[in-house]
Order: C-alpha cells, then structure tokens, then sequence
C-alpha cells in the first residue's frame, strides 16, 4: 500500500513539475544504429571501443552495475545483496569486485583502494543508466592516462549535460520491485540544470528478503561541451539492505535450506556515497586542455558470513556465535586531474603531444574489522586509521609517418605513499613505491576501411596499504604476516585489427596476453595476507555491431582465455575463478509501427575452483527481453523479462571450507549464490 501512494505522489509530481518546464519536447527514438565514434585513426589498440546512449538504453539492465556488460568480453554478477557491489569478469580475470578494471563516472574514479571489503571496490549502485551519454573502455595496460587498476581494462562513463525534456518515470516488478525516476535539465542562463532523483525497493527472491532501498541524487549545471565547456555536479546516494550470501551446496541438498535461503538472516548492509565535482575543458586552434577536480564522502557496513561456525568451533568447541563479521569504513577522498594536448607539425608530420597529471588522496577513518552476532559487535579484529596518497605524471607523443602508419608511444610515472596507524602496534608503520610504465603501439592503415594495432605496455595495480605495513596476523596478534608490495606491476601486448567489410557492419578482432609479477594479496575479511604466484593470461576477442536497416542492430561479442601461473606448485597452475569463455549476442529493433524491443543472451563460462583444476564451476547462459509500446511521441510502455527460460543456474560459484551447524568438521564444498528466477518489469514513461 505503501508503495501504491509512494508512485501515486510521484508521478503528480513529475506531472506538476512537468507544466512549469518549458514545451514538451519529443522523444527522441531508441536509435539501433550505433551513432557511436569511428575509432579509425584515433584507438591505440583494437580493443578499444564506445557503446552510445542509444545502445546502453534499449537494453534491458537488472542492475545498475551491468551496463558494464556492454564492454565486450566482461560478466557482470552478484554473489550477496544486490546493495553490495557486483563480482566482475574479464580477460581470464575474476576482478572480485573490481581490482584491475578501473571505472569512472563523470571523471571521478570509482575504485575505492584499502577499501574494508576488497582492494580497488566498485559499487555502481549510485548509477543512474538513463543519465548515461556515453561509456568508451579500453583494454591492457596501452595508455599513459590511465593508472591504477586498469592492467585489464577502463570503464569511463559520462552522464549526459542535457535531456530532450523532463523524463517521469515508474517501474513496478515482481518480488516486491518498485523504481521512480523524475529527471530533467531546464535552461539557466547560459547552461543546463540536470537534475535527477531515483526511489527503489526490491525484496528479491530470497526466503528473507531484502528490503533494498535506495534513494539516488544527481544535481549538475553545466555549459557547453565536454570539449569545450565546464560542468559542476553532485551526487548522493544511501542504500541499506539484508543479503542472502552464497550457500553450501550441501546445506540445499540436505534439505537444510532452499537455494533461495539463507544460513545467517542477518547479514547486509548499509551504505552511503556524497560526491562534488567538477569539469573543465577549452579547445584551442592547435590545443586540447582539460581538468577536473571532486571530492567523496562515504561509508560501508557490510555484514557478512561465509563460513557458518568453523572458526567459532574451532575456537570454542562449539556454535555459539557463529562466523558473522563487519567490515566497516568511513571515507574521505579528493583528487584531481589535468592534461594537456598540443597538435602541430615536425618534419610535414602531424604530430600529437600530452602530457598530464593526476593525483589523489583518501582518508580512512576508520576501517575495521569485527567479529559479529546478528550485527553486534562482539570483538574487533583490527582497527585502522589510514592516509594514502598517489601522484602520477604521463606524457605521450603521436605521430603520422605515412598515410598509412602511425606510432604512439607514452611513459607514466606513479609514486604512492601510505601510512596505517593500527590498534596492533606491531601493524603500524609507512610505505612508499614509486614505478615508470612505458607504453607503445604501432597502428598500420587504414585500407580498406581496416586498421592494424601492434601494442605493448606496463601497467600496475596498488595494493591494500594495511598489507604494506603488517607484521603480525591481528587473529592472535603473534603470528608473523608477510607483507605485500605497495605496487604490482603488469606486462602486456596486444595484436588487434578494426574493420568495417560491409556497410554497417564494425568489427574488431584482438589477441592479447598479460604477466602479472609475483605479489601477496590483502585478505579484506581477515585482515591478513595470503601469498599469490606470478601469472600468464592470454586470450583472443572477437567483437562486431551490424546495423543492417535503419530499425534494426544486432551485435556479438565472443572472448577466450587461458589463465594460468607461471611458476611450478604441486596444487596445480590455474587459476580459480578465472573464466575461460565468454559470450554475448544482442539483437535491437525500433521504429516498427510503435513497437521496439531487444533481446540479450549472455553465455559465462565454466571456471576452474581450484588450482589443480578437478573442481569446476557450471556454465550459463541467460537471456533477457525487452517488449516497448509507443503510445505517441511522449509516452511509452515496457515490459522487461529478465532469465526468460527461467534457467536454474549459479551467478556464482566458490570452493572453501565451511562448517555447518550440528557438523563435527569441517568440509570442503561448492558455495553457490543462484540467478534471480524468471522475473517481469512494467515501465512506464513520459516525457514531459
């Protein structure tokens, strides 16, 4: 009832609010026909790309997090509450829930470092899809511009400066779903007043539910372009939820609990995100100049329980509170960027210089972790107050030596600086790292509408700063921990080719391969480290987007990779989680009478579990539909169809000890998070 009067409120609303906007405008059709860039003469790999608003908006997204399933080759899952962010894929990579891919919305980073749940977390729950104008990413370590956690990929997405008018709209679903967007951009003064507000409940379909609720904010004034023009926003986000984590697949075979149950009816969170930033650019004759600046507040208390009662039985003999922990932060953060491009001739070449500088700084304090019972606090583990801070400098020069052949070459060099104040003494302590990455490709043609990229580069992620300074495992406080480098360092090369063979037809084709150096990862949920060993990936990718017809687009993305570690240990060389195959096949329709539709279907891949390889995770493949009526130029209507054939499969799948309650010992098993059922969503919009 509640969520009946909440709509009815809304949208007399957006309706009020329509009439003071100016004239209505019209809607602006979901073009198929990717209005995207042609990256011809301009990508310094062939695994470079950008998906256009129009592309992003007639497909049907279950979260906000999988509009980055739009860069081909990566899976975007979720292995806890949907208010938790999402379990990323790519390039033989499980990227956890964001180390090494580096993602930006608006030119603030996403990434959060020494973050209290895992190192480089991305949670794009604060995204709103239909404010995005455009996503361009880029693959391996092959730009000087980009720095930490981008060995594997980028994601930069900006939000568009102004909509075709006021955009009112109401989403209603099974499982308790219920959405409600108002967004416009009136006209003030020489610029656009975007604004956007967005209200959300979602239950799920989960035995305990969820009661996600999420409130969304977005308020920028902008004037002119992003290439000449400026732009101020700020963002605000709260979100609080309960989750229902993975399940040990013995406890559904058992009868113990339903693949839809929970072990621990308390896990969750809350989470918040307050952001101010800012944009500048100005185009010279022979010059491109831009900067921005922002700043972040937020925070995270994430209860979780992976493992039921093992460490309470091995610690007491019995089950009496449970494996339930916190993982909570409190952050500040402010960093800034600038670059400069000077276009001019040596020699009758045409000649690009930049150069750059990027910098940032976050304070935690704190962050924690705590031995937990149904929320409450029954010990600390450890506790922090950290400042880190980066610097980095890049410069890279373009030139054209023939018609046919261009170079790019760039060096970036990173210094990073922490300091961890613990509530362990012995954890205490200062660490510093500085690193150069040289970058260069070679890029042949065009012929034929066809370009050819040779690239090679190094790239580097940073790791937890409470790992660069450890000394003793906080369980005990005795246990000597080994610490981890500040800096790892990647290696990569890349052969890609870019090509249009028929008339609205792109396609790219790239073979790739990427080293990791020998490092020590920082376990977030105990607070400790745990050694990892140096490691080859390779793969190949096969991306194309055909728009036959003016109504009609289809596109497809196939990647393979190999994942394995390159040193001799006797448990085996592959890597668990690393996916081997991945697919994805898209088809969009508009303009037929006042129909339009899409349909999705992802295939992910088995995985290997454990490093000897003789336990696996089971494929999927999933498809979603969109079916949209026009009723006139302003109002629409969709139905959204999420995992249509209502597969029975994981999102996630893990292989760790557990213990169950009533269990003498523990055990080693599969841990499973399931795929949302077959589920329907009603949208309405209009457009003031």
């Amino acid at each position: 009832m509640r969520l009946r009067r909440f709509f009815f409120i809304s949208y007399t609303a957006s309706l009020c609010l329509g009439a003071w906007a100016d004239e209505a405008k019209l809607l602006s059709p979901v073009e198929v026909r990717a209005s995207s860039e042609n990256l011809q003469g301009e990508a310094a790999a062939g695994s470079e790309g950008v998906v256009s608003s129009q592309r992003l908006q007639a497909v049907p997204i279950l979260r906000p997090g999988e509009v980055l399933e739009m860069v081909p080759g990566l899976i975007v899952t979720q292995h806890a509450g949907d208010g938790k962010a999402n379990q990323y894929f790519l390039r033989g990579f499980n990227l956890d829930h964001g180390t090494d891919f580096a993602t930006s919305v608006g030119g603030m980073p996403v990434n959060m470092p020494s973050h209290a749940h895992g190192q480089g977390y991305t949670d794009l729950n604060f995204l709103i899809p239909e404010l995005v104008d455009r996503m361009r990413f880029r693959k391996g370590p092959y730009y000087a511009e980009e720095g930490d956690f981008s060995s594997a990929g980028t994601a930069h997405i900006d939000y568009v400066r102004k909509l075709d008018g006021t955009l009112g709209q109401i989403t209603v679903g099974q499982h308790g779903y219920a959405r409600s967007l108002l967004a416009g951009s009136p006209t003030i003064g020489n610029g656009n007043l975007l604004y956007a507000l967005e209200w959300f409940h979602n239950d799920g379909p989960w035995e305990v539910h969820e009661n996600y609720r999420k409130l969304n904010g977005v308020l920028s004034y902008s004037q002119g372009s992003r290439n000449d023009g400026f732009s101020v926003t700020g963002m605000a986000y709260r979100g609080t939820w309960t989750s229902t984590d993975q399940v040990a697949q013995r406890a559904i075979d058992s009868g113990l609990v339903n693949r839809f149950g929970s072990l621990d009816p308390t896990t969750g969170g809350e989470t918040y995100r307050y952001s101010l930033s800012g944009e500048w650019a100005t185009r010279g004759q022979d010059s491109q100049s831009k900067a921005n600046v922002w700043w972040l507040r937020s925070g995270l208390d994430l209860w979780s329980n992976f493992q039921y009662c093992l460490n309470d039985i091995a610690a007491t003999g019995s089950c009496a509170t449970g494996d339930q922990f916190k993982q909570s932060e409190r952050r500040q953060a402010a960093g800034f960027a600038a670059s400069h491009a000077i276009f001019s001739r040596w020699g009758g070449l045409d000649v690009e210089n930049s150069f750059g500088i990027q910098g940032r700084h976050d304070r935690l304090n704190p962050v924690a972790l705590c031995a937990t019972q149904s929320r409450n606090v029954l010990s600390t583990v450890r506790e922090d107050d950290i400042s880190q801070t980066s610097l980095a400098l890049w410069a890279q020069n373009e030139i054209r030596w023939l018609p046919w052949l261009r170079s790019i070459g760039g060096l970036r060099g990173d210094t990073a600086n922490f300091k961890v104040n613990s509530n362990l003494a012995a954890n205490s302590g200062k660490a510093s790292d500085q690193m150069l990455t040289p970058k260069f490709s070679l890029i042949f043609g065009p012929w034929r509408n066809s370009e050819l990229y040779l690239s090679y580069g190094h790239g580097f992620h940073s790791n937890d700063a409470r790992g660069t300074t450890i000394q003793v495992a906080p369980a005990d406080g005795v246990t000597p921990a080994d610490r981890v480098k500040p800096l790892v360092r990647t290696k990569g090369h890349e052969v890609g080719i870019r090509s249009e063979p028929l008339a609205g037809w792109q396609t790219t084709l790239s073979l790739w391969q990427l080293d990791a150096a020998s490092e020590l990862l920082f376990v977030g949920d105990a607070g400790t480290t745990e050694p990892s060993r140096p490691s080859r990936r390779r793969g190949l990718e096969w991306t194309n987007l055909y728009t036959p017809t003016a109504w009609l687009a289809i596109d497809a993305d196939f990647s393979w990779s190999q994942a394995r570690f390159r040193d001799f240990d006797a448990t085996g060389d592959h890597i668990p989680g690393a996916v081997t195959t991945t697919a994805n096949l898209g088809m969009t329709v508009d303009d037929i009478g006042p129909w339009y539709g899409a349909l999705r279907l992802r295939y992910f891949g088995p995985r290997p579990l454990i490093e000897s390889n003789s336990v696996r995770s089971s494929a999927s493949t999933l498809a979603n539909l969109r079916l949209g009526y026009k009723f006139d130029r302003q109002t629409r209507l969709a139905v959204d169809v999420y995992n249509l054939f209502d597969r029975k499969v994981s999102d996630i799948e893990y292989w760790y000890d557990s213990q169950l309650p009533g269990e003498t010992a523990p055990a080693s098993d599969r841990h499973v998070h399931p795929t949302e059922p077959r589920s329907l969503r009603l949208t309405l919009s209009y457009l003031f």
